[in-house]
């Protein structure tokens, strides 16, 4: 569709010069920073070539003489035994697949490394796999908090304030998901509503409904309304995400989703909820070889219905207190295993999607930020292609944040910093600066600085790096009060995108139709 049907301004002129860095910083204030990261630094690969073959083998093995069991979905059944799978009858609707080692692999060649998912607004497409990195706000969370509040069932408002922050932080990509459950709208109706407050509230690429294979294909109906039939067949405008049920099993409601997605050429993240020593090995090993398994076993079944169509692989690690019983987020040895399926994904020549700011933390505190920069670096480091959970993840994925929210997206605008790396030429190494007023001279007036001072670092929206009696002078606020007062301001300053009226008409009556054929469902 034309830039006008989504609502694109017209590029204006660049400035060069001192200008264009104030215009660059006045941007990234409004929330427009680039589209995505690309990588300039090198993974961390933890693992030899002989323990990554010892991983894949054992996935291979479990593939081989466990199984995966897929339940009440006679069509995926029949797609994956016409591909080469041993299919065995456990009872009615229900059946034991196997496949042989190496064969799932040969099917996901077909799948590519790379891909667009494309926003309304073209500068805001996504590049996802190869060297590039897209972050995504928290996913899926039934409650809602914030310091004046406290915790809530969260609401469409909810729902369409979290849309909002996001698109109004130059640090994050893509509008995400489910953000949070908008409890009071019913169960079988709002997934519209999220995905409608996905694109009239953002103009940046968003992740459609799962839930249902009714509810996949009106996310997908809603964006053949926004980008055109046509350009939809052909390109990846929306993805699902897509949880197998752990250990190995495969279910119909999920296996439905992702055929209906794939059908229509539009992307799919796999991923198993593995929580080591409940549905999972404890040991971060064997939880990665499961991991890889079920994934692989999912991601398939796109390349089955549709080759080519877009694919993730991908994991969501967890340990286990083992003293209650309760999940553990941000700790270290599902960190390392997030490490290990970066190097899992290369030798697939596969997207990734793993990690994110994990906390089991209750309040957005000293352990929250501790446990998210642990899960988070291993993303990082681990060559993530698209982490979902960049920002707001709370009280173990129970709560969606407004300070979290904040707080996260300033750390991934120190990752923006950190993933460029540095670069060596005769500007940076800058010793010009030292030579123009020579030993003993400070640097703040020479020329170098005067060209850099703007863009040489990271600027936070958070920190407070004033002395304690300046600080203590405002009022003495820490991290989490200055997260509270910006989400305030972000959200009262905020702009909704511009898109076109009579596309919106159209999606708002597709809206008001599916609403009006169906009751109310409340659970």
């Amino acid at each position: 569709m034309s830039g006008d049907v989504l609502g694109i301004a017209e590029a204006k002129p660049q400035r060069g010069g001192r200008g264009a860095r104030r215009d660059r910083r006045a941007q990234a204030a409004a929330g427009t920073g680039r589209p995505y990261i690309q990588r300039n630094i090198p993974t961390y690969d933890i693992l030899s070539e002989e323990s990554l073959i010892r991983i894949e083998a054992t996935a291979d093995r479990i593939l081989a003489e466990i199984g995966i069991e897929l339940r009440d979905d006679a069509e995926a059944m029949e797609l994956y035994r016409k591909a080469g799978a041993s299919v065995d009858a456990v009872t009615k609707g229900v059946w034991r697949l196997r496949f042989e080692p190496g064969m799932l692999r040969e099917i996901l060649k077909t799948a590519p490394a790379e891909f667009t998912q494309h926003a309304r607004n073209p500068a805001n497409s996504v590049r996802i796999g190869g060297r590039n990195v897209v972050f995504a706000p928290s996913y899926g969370s039934p409650f809602v908090m914030d310091l004046d509040r406290g915790r809530r069932y969260g609401t469409i408002e909810d729902f369409q304030n979290f849309v909002k922050l996001s698109q109004s932080s130059p640090w994050l990509h893509h509008s995400g998901g489910t953000v949070c459950e908008p409890t009071d709208v019913p169960v079988n109706k709002r997934h519209l509503d999220m995905v409608y407050a996905h694109i009239r509230y953002s103009d940046r690429a968003f992740l459609g409904s799962i839930t249902a294979a009714e509810r996949a294909a009106d996310s997908v109906e809603m964006c053949r309304i926004l980008f055109g039939a046509d350009f939809v067949d052909q390109n990846c405008v929306v993805m699902g995400n897509f949880n197998t049920t752990s250990p190995l099993v495969l279910d119909g409601v999920t296996t439905a989703g992702i055929r209906a997605y794939a059908a229509a050429n539009q992307g799919s993240i796999h991923l198993p909820f593995l929580l080591g020593g409940a549905v999972a090995p404890l040991t971060t090993a064997g939880m990665v070889a499961q991991g890889l398994a079920e994934s692989m076993a999912s991601c398939a079944l796109t390349q089955l219905v549709r080759p080519g169509a877009p694919t993730i692989l991908a994991s969501f690690f967890s340990s286990m207190s083992l003293r209650s019983g309760s999940p553990t987020f941000g700790t270290p040895e599902p960190a390392i295993g997030s490490l290990v399926m970066g190097q899992l994904a290369r030798r697939m020549n596969l997207p990734l999607r793993c990690a994110g700011n994990f906390s089991t933390s209750k309040l957005p505190d000293g352990q929250a930020m501790q446990q998210s920069m642990m899960s988070m670096m291993s993303a990082i480091q681990g060559g993530a292609n698209y982490v979902l959970h960049s920002a707001g993840f709370l009280d173990g994925l129970l709560s969606m944040s407004y300070e979290k929210l904040v707080m996260d997206t300033d750390m991934c605008g120190a990752l923006h910093a950190y993933l460029d790396g540095m670069e060596v030429n005769d500007d940076t190494l800058a010793f010009d600066a030292l030579a123009e007023l020579g030993p003993g001279q400070h640097l703040f007036s020479t020329q170098h600085t005067l060209r850099h001072y703007e863009t040489a670092y990271w600027d936070s929206a958070l920190d407070d790096n004033q002395p304690w009696e300046t600080w203590d002078e405002q009022g003495g606020l820490d991290y989490a009060q200055r997260a509270n007062a910006r989400w305030k301001k972000l959200l009262a300053e905020y702009e909704a995108p511009p898109i076109d009226a009579a596309t919106d008409e159209a999606l708002q009556d597709f809206i008001a139709r599916r609403k009006a054929s169906m009751p109310d469902m409340w659970y």
